[in-house]
């Protein structure tokens, strides 16, 4: 057997720390996409119905965009139950590492600029104050945790599988 078809050596399996934080990502999504789910179905989450008539478009197509980014973004948020996977890799794991420590770096990107969103436009200018902006915080809270959560699941990706290579 040559070393080009040689069988790798088994991954180690992933640290009960670097699993839960894959499945707190997964979780972490969930109220952000339950918010949204209640804005498309009309029930009142803090803009006044000609807001979301003018410029949500809801009724009309902007349920299926809302919709379709909660979606989106909890199948996005499943993405790390991968990176601690020992079944299903769809990838090589040097690609698996690049795509994940690429998605690390846009999501604290993201993070950064859905702060200056939050406090600058959105929140300021459509949003009524009080109950439903506090509501509209703690839904939209927990989405500033996946970039740690992220970066913590794709550092140990990387460090097990860089031990899988060099044994």
């Amino acid at each position: 057997m040559t070393t080009a078809n040689a069988p790798l050596p088994a991954a180690v399996p992933a640290p009960v720390w670097a699993r839960r934080g894959a499945h707190a990502i997964a979780l972490c999504a969930v109220p952000s996409g339950l918010w949204r789910i209640a804005m498309a179905s009309g029930l009142y989450v803090g803009y006044s119905d000609q807001v979301l008539r003018d410029v949500f478009d809801i009724p009309g197509w902007g349920i299926a965009y809302v919709v379709g980014l909660s979606v989106l973004a909890e199948l996005a948020a499943l993405f790390p139950l991968l990176l601690v996977s020992d079944r299903w890799r769809p990838l090589r794991p040097g690609a698996i590492a690049a795509l994940a420590w690429t998605a690390s770096g846009v999501l604290v990107l993201v993070a950064l600029w859905q702060l200056v969103v939050a406090f600058t436009v959105e929140s300021e200018t459509y949003m009524a104050s009080g109950t439903a902006q506090t509501v509209w915080g703690i839904a939209f809270a927990p989405l500033f945790a996946i970039p740690a959560l992220m970066t913590a699941v794709t550092w140990s990706y990387a460090q097990r599988h860089r031990a899988r290579v060099q044994a």
